[in-house]
């Protein structure tokens, strides 16, 4: 339970944090960060069950590219304010770091299996943002068409 709360902390302050650095707009940081936070416990909670990186890579993708949809209809602000900062706690940057190390001290094989291991979860987010793009597509027109309605009245 306590990895849970921990990572709900750290995915808010990461995505926070990274929309500051990246000068997104103040009033998108909070949504920001409750969207990141979500998308890491997602990737906890999906870790438990699947020991891979495809799976929980693939999930917090998918619940930043549904949520940062949600939020960007909410808010009034373009999608990529709200994924970028998210998906910066599912990049693999240290697995392309000790790629780089390894591949530099001339363990090639471990550098490849990096690479490729880094790779996969550049797809695995790729992937999981077009299922969340083809869902939001689906999902959001009449949230769209509720708003509008409810902006006339």
């Amino acid at each position: 339970m306590s990895e849970i709360i921990y990572g709900f902390i750290f995915g808010f302050l990461s995505s926070v944090g990274f929309g500051i650095i990246t000068n997104n707009p103040r009033r998108t940081l909070i949504p920001a960060g409750l969207v990141g936070a979500v998308a890491w416990i997602v990737y906890i909670i999906v870790g438990w069950y699947n020991h891979g990186l495809i799976m929980p890579n693939l999930m917090g993708a998918v619940v930043i590219g549904i949520l940062g949809n949600l939020c960007s209809i909410l808010v009034k602000a373009p999608v990529n304010i709200f994924y970028v900062p998210c998906l910066v706690s599912l990049v693999p940057g240290a697995i392309l770091y000790d790629s780089m190390r390894n591949f530099t001290l001339g363990h090639d094989s471990l550098a490849a299996y990096g690479f490729v291991k880094a790779l996969t979860v550049g797809m695995s987010l790729a992937i999981g943002f077009i299922i969340a793009e083809v869902i939001a597509n689906k999902l959001y027109p009449p949230v769209k068409r509720y708003l509008a309605k409810k902006e006339k009245k």
